[in-house]
């Protein structure tokens, strides 16, 4: 698939490199042979008229004179020996022109042909090699599954037969086991559950000795110094807590009251520096209005300028 893949992707990409030379070929050829001013009508429609046109008179014996003019009457045709000649050789180079361009495009388009000949060519081979590896692969790949295949049938087979005589020999050694073990022949451990030496089969077991009875009160015994002790050091751990509360807590009273008296010295220095400070702002104010101010400019000193013609 991933090689069928590739071979579709590069005949895509080839087609669209033909569409690409082909459409490139079609601009180029309409920008060389089809250029709007080899039109014949070219003239009606040029923008450029106006600035390309003679100006409407150049002389006495313009021809493009009107007939009111009397200077060129209907009918003469001064220039026609001149103009027919200008005419064919303008016809003539148009032609050889043409003929000129006409070759170099043959030949553009003959080079262009024979190097998609050989990109095709060269596209082709690619992929009949692509096509010859995929074969050899697929080949390959079938030899090898069908390998594969045969050697799991081998060991299919040989897996069943292990597993035949594997459980062959598990019932030789279930009878054997049925025959000596436990239940057959009375075994008093035979009680003994597979869960754990402390649970017992209840249809099988036949009560506890003195001596598991004996190491079951003991067990009890230790359980109940363990959970004493436990209280104790619950209880201790409980004091600690207490102790370290208390104390926690004193030590926040002792820190707010040094910050309260802090607060308070503050206050107070504060309100001694405001205290001098309004006095030397009442002592300044005082001597503006007594010693700096004193002597106001009464209305009468205003009114003796501008009194006089001086």
């Amino acid at each position: 698939m991933k090689q069928s893949d590739k071979i579709i992707c590069m005949l895509e990409e080839r087609q669209k490199q033909d569409i690409k030379n082909l459409n490139k070929a079609v601009i180029e050829f309409q920008q060389n042979f089809q250029k709007p001013e080899t039109r014949r009508e070219f003239d009606l429609s040029d923008p450029h008229a106006l600035k390309k046109s003679t100006p409407a008179r150049l002389s006495d014996n313009d021809p493009r004179c009107t007939i009111s003019g009397l200077q060129k009457f209907l009918g003469e045709d001064l220039n026609h020996d001149q103009r027919v000649k200008f005419q064919k050789e303008q016809s003539r180079e148009w032609s050889l022109q043409q003929q000129r361009d006409w070759k170099n495009a043959l030949a553009d388009q003959k080079f262009a042909e024979d190097l998609h000949d050989k990109n095709r060519i060269d596209l082709d081979q690619k992929a009949m090699e692509l096509q010859r590896i995929d074969v050899e692969t697929r080949r390959a790949v079938c030899a090898a599954t069908k390998d594969f295949n045969r050697i799991q049938a081998e060991e299919c087979a040989e897996r069943k037969r292990l597993e035949k005589r594997q459980e062959e020999e598990d019932n030789v050694a279930e009878i054997s086991n049925l025959l000596q073990g436990d239940l057959l022949s009375e075994n008093p451990e035979q009680a003994a559950s597979s869960f754990g030496r402390h649970r017992v089969i209840t249809d099988r077991w036949k009560g506890m000795n003195q001596d598991q009875l004996m190491a079951i009160r003991y067990i009890q015994q230790q359980q109940v110094l363990e959970k004493l002790r436990l209280q104790e050091e619950e209880r201790q751990r409980n004091a600690e807590w207490d102790r370290q509360r208390i104390q926690t807590a004193r030590a926040q009273l002792l820190f707010e009251r040094h910050q309260q008296r802090l607060n308070r010295e503050l206050r107070k220095t504060l309100d001694n520096t405001n205290a001098e400070l309004s006095q030397e702002q009442k002592s300044r104010k005082i001597y503006l209005q007594e010693e700096v101010y004193s002597n106001f400019p009464t209305g009468q000193y205003f009114t003796q300028f501008n009194t006089i013609s001086r």
